[in-house]
Parts: structure tokens; sequence; C-alpha cells
């Protein structure tokens, strides 16, 4: 599990609390899916089940072997629930988390606890204002799925991060919510591409899911260089059986650590996640 490190017994100064929650002043679209009203279903539906344990399990598993990690200040963008903050505190990073709804961003200073941390109420958009860096180390996961300009938001990403920086970056895939759909059964769904979900709605059904295709040219488009790419939960959304028992689950979060950037399993993963570089000023775009 992604706090599996517990702080330290001499961690009390660098643990102090640096809470700064501001007001955003940044202008989201009103496409845009956020929050508030919805977080004991999102901490419900994801996280309070097996599904959302195998994800924060993998990333665990994933981001020290595909990131330089060092300590470095992070921004954790659309932090939600605070699990990628309180990740990233319990591994000495001073983290700034940005989050536009103000019921997610009250879970996460509960997660954060006495952890180092900045709380900034504030969507992506918001950002080269309110958190402006540069960032040597930004992470966005689950975020731009929930965007009305997701292509947008890799620029904004781009020119936050600091030459030489990296970002890791989870998108919801949308070829992986077409076979889902076909699994299912909703044939005529799949063949007229109707797989976006309206955010109307109290369903978790993302307003943009993304391809693999858009995403990498999208990050090229910004200046960014794709380091690595994963898939999060290869196998485990595809079982009939959502709710495995320990042996079965046991087993497929073994198979899912073993296939997760293996070709070609990777591709249909629930989620895709990037290891981004910004290059170097002069060594080319």
């Amino acid at each position: 599990m992604m706090s599996g490190r517990g702080d330290g017994a001499g961690a009390g100064v660098a643990r102090r609390l640096d809470w700064a929650l501001l007001c955003s002043g940044g202008r989201v679209s009103a496409e845009d899916r956020i929050f508030d009203g919805l977080a004991d279903k999102f901490a419900d539906s994801l996280y309070g089940k097996p599904r959302g344990a195998l994800r924060l399990a993998l990333l665990d598993a994933l981001l020290p072997r595909t990131l330089r990690l060092a300590g470095q200040p992070a921004l954790d963008v659309g932090g939600g629930l605070g699990q990628m903050s309180v990740w990233l505190a319990e591994r000495g990073h001073p983290v700034t988390l940005a989050e536009p709804s103000a019921e997610m961003l009250a879970r996460a200073r509960e997660s954060l606890g006495c952890r180092r941390a900045t709380l900034l109420q504030a969507p992506l958009q918001a950002l080269p204002e309110r958190a402006p860096g540069p960032w040597p180390l930004i992470v966005c996961h689950a975020v731009l799925e929930w965007l009305a300009e997701p292509r947008e938001a890799i620029r904004i990403l781009a020119d936050l991060l600091a030459p030489g920086g990296q970002l890791s970056l989870m998108v919801f895939n949308r070829d992986a919510l077409r076979f889902s759909n076909i699994i299912k059964g909703n044939l005529t769904k799949a063949l007229d591409d109707r797989l976006a979900g309206t955010g109307k709605r109290r369903r978790l059904t993302p307003i943009s899911p993304l391809t693999h295709t858009e995403v990498v040219a999208w990050l090229a488009e910004a200046g960014l260089v794709v380091e690595h790419v994963a898939g999060i939960r290869v196998f485990h959304d595809y079982l009939r059986e959502r709710e495995p028992d320990a042996t079965t689950l046991a087993r497929l979060t073994e198979l899912e650590h073993r296939y997760c950037d293996v070709e070609p399993h990777w591709r249909l993963g629930r989620y895709l996640l990037y290891s981004v570089t910004k290059p170097e000023s002069g060594a080319g775009g």
C-alpha cells in the first residue's frame, strides 16, 4: 500500500504542519467535473474496493522505478483525497496539493495530518498564477479525463514543469473503456463510440477518456518526452467477479505487477501511467 512507510521518530520538524489553504482565482470550464458532494461516493467506489487498493499498490511499485525521487518539491495536481500527497510527503517531498473541490480538500487535510504540505484550493487552470513553480516534480493522476480541454491541460502542466523536471501523468484509458463495454454486451454503445460520461449525474464515468495516441501526441506537442508507460489494472477490471476472494486477488495482483508495462498488455490498463520529462534548456524539444 502507498502509506506503508510511517513517520520516523525524529521527523518532528520535517513533518510540521504548513497549511496554506487559499482561494482560487482560476476559471474552470462549466463542463469540467468537480467532486463537491461526491467525496463519500468517490472514496467508497474507488478506494473502498479492491480495485482502489490494487491501483495504489501498482503506483507504489512503479513510481520509485520510473521517477527520480530525491525529496524534491512536488505539486500534486487535482490531488483529491490526498493519497499521492501522503505518499510523497512520507518520502520526504515538500508537497503542494492543488484541488478545486473544497470537500475533497478537507478530506485530504485529514489524510495528511501533520505531514509537511501546503493545501491550495485551485483548479489546474489556475496553477500558472497560484503555483507557478517551476516544479521539479508534478503528479497529475486521474485528472485530465474530468476536464473539457485535456489537451490544454497538458500545455499548462508543461509550462509549470522545470527544465529537467518530471511529470507523472495518469489518465483514464478510452480504449480500455471500449473493451469493457464490449465485454458487458454494450455493443451498440461501443460501435457508436458513446463512451464518455456526461458529468451530470453521480456516476463516475469520465467525461474525457483519452487514447494513448492522443496523450503521446499532446505531450510531444508540449515539448515533453515520454520515458515510460504502464497500464494500471490491466486484468482486474475485465473479470466477471469484481471483488475476487483473497487467494484470487493475490494471484491477480502478481499478474498485474508482472505485465503492467509489458507489450501488449499495458495498452488495455484501465489507466495509463506516463513518466514524462521536460528536456533541459537547449537540449531540444
